[in-house]
């Protein structure tokens, strides 16, 4: 059986949610308070990072709660992203991160988590503040929801919980798709900078844990053997004669995020390279994201332009009669759990990468027609692959808008659900 979609029935009235419902602000427990057993207390979340599907999923639990949601609260962010939602499964603690959205008799619970849903983007083109993208929770008490009759409440609730349902589970395969192609992607890439093209080649042991066996023809060497490594820094931001009217590139580690360097985020003045001690990083070097708590660190990026960069990056300047530069980034990009693993191995509480490390570091080098030739095989390969993760991406935005626009349609009464045919 399936919902009939018929035409619009009629908008319903729009109520302010706090009208409909309470609306509870989240407040940080003392410092002194918090653990991380369950012994310690009622479970804690400060904001998105504990949210789960539907329910959180908490790290850390509190012995002094200040607020507290009651299993069935609908939990909002009001710090950004703003209007992200979970739903309370149990009591917990809620910092300033979260409100809770507890319904009074007008509103069923299971509607109005699809009625937030629609309502939502009212707060997020008005979420403000210096810091971090916020609102109050008088803002989401001023949320003006449709409240069409109970009825019609259950009606639109299962309605959505049955479709957006089934296009999760297209969204779910998509994503299982970005899995297995990033998978065979890195598979690719570490089998050809680690073994070559030519599967009969004899293998020797490199002595180097993370590269195996290597053909026998291959060296294995430290980068600082073929390559100039160095960072950068920040030039004060305060300082306007760094800054202003600058025309020399200044590169942050989200460049890393791509194989190739994209445009520069910034621009430095002649007085910051001077004065700062910048370095000019060439073109056809490699840069490495050296800290971050994200993905990218331990990224590589080919530089195809002369510029500068930050503390957070390295770069690596190879000789080009020893290494390709884009056999490098390949290289480097197969050995990216391998940094992250040495990054993760500092002692720092923060994982980070030292440009001694990435000194010592060692990668596989063939002979450069080799390289040349890995290069070109892998250009063909990655591209078909990077064509289907585009392709999937673009899938699972497509139905992420289309369950938007549903739920959006199924509150307004845009479409009439009540209605079931065979």
């Amino acid at each position: 059986m399936r919902p009939a979609a018929h035409a619009r029935v009629g908008e319903p009235e729009r109520i302010r949610l706090r009208h409909v419902a309470a609306v509870q602000m989240g407040q940080s427990p003392p410092g002194d308070s918090y653990g991380t057993a369950a012994q310690a207390g009622l479970p804690f979340l400060q904001g998105t990072a504990d949210f789960g599907r539907p329910h959180p999923v908490p790290r850390v639990y509190c012995s002094n709660p200040g607020k507290v949601a009651s299993s069935g609260d609908i939990l909002f962010s009001v710090r950004a992203p703003v209007g992200e939602l979970n739903m309370a499964d149990r009591e917990f603690c809620i910092g300033r991160g979260l409100c809770a959205v507890r319904v009074r008799h007008r509103l069923l619970r299971s509607y109005a988590w699809w009625a937030l849903h629609a309502v939502r983007e009212q707060l997020r083109v008005e979420a403000t503040g210096s810091t971090f993208d916020a609102v109050t929770a008088e803002e989401v008490g001023d949320l003006r929801v449709p409240v069409p009759p109970r009825s019609q409440q259950r009606a639109i609730a299962d309605f959505l919980d049955r479709e957006t349902a089934r296009i999760d589970r297209l969204i779910a395969e998509k994503e299982r798709v970005l899995h297995l192609v990033a998978e065979k992607r890195q598979a690719v890439i570490t089998q050809a900078v680690t073994r070559g093209l030519d599967p009969k080649a004899p293998l020797r042991a490199s002595g180097v844990e993370w590269l195996g066996e290597i053909p026998a023809h291959w060296d294995a060497l430290k980068i600082a053997y073929f390559a100039r490594v160095g960072n950068g820094c920040t030039p004060a931001r305060d300082n306007a004669s760094y800054w202003e009217g600058g025309s020399f590139p200044w590169l942050n580690s989200a460049v890393v995020n791509n194989p190739t360097v994209g445009d520069p985020p910034d621009f430095v003045t002649d007085v910051a390279l001077r004065e700062c001690h910048l370095p000019l990083v060439e073109p056809n070097s490699v840069l490495v994201a050296i800290t971050g708590q994200g993905k990218t660190r331990g990224k590589a990026s080919l530089l195809t332009y002369r510029s500068t960069i930050n503390q957070h990056m390295a770069y690596i300047t190879p000789n080009a009669t020893r290494a390709a530069p884009r056999f490098v980034q390949l290289a480097l990009t197969a050995a990216y759990d391998v940094l992250r693993f040495i990054s993760d191995d500092t002692g720092s509480t923060k994982g980070a990468l030292t440009c001694e490390q990435i000194c010592h570091f060692k990668l596989a080098l063939p002979p450069p027609h080799e390289q040349e030739a890995i290069r070109k095989h892998l250009d063909a390969q990655v591209t078909k692959l990077d064509a289907l993760h585009t392709a999937a991406t673009e899938t699972i935005g497509l139905l992420r808008e289309r369950r938007a626009a549903l739920i959006a349609a199924a509150v307004t009464g845009a479409i009439d659900v009540r209605a079931e045919v065979t």
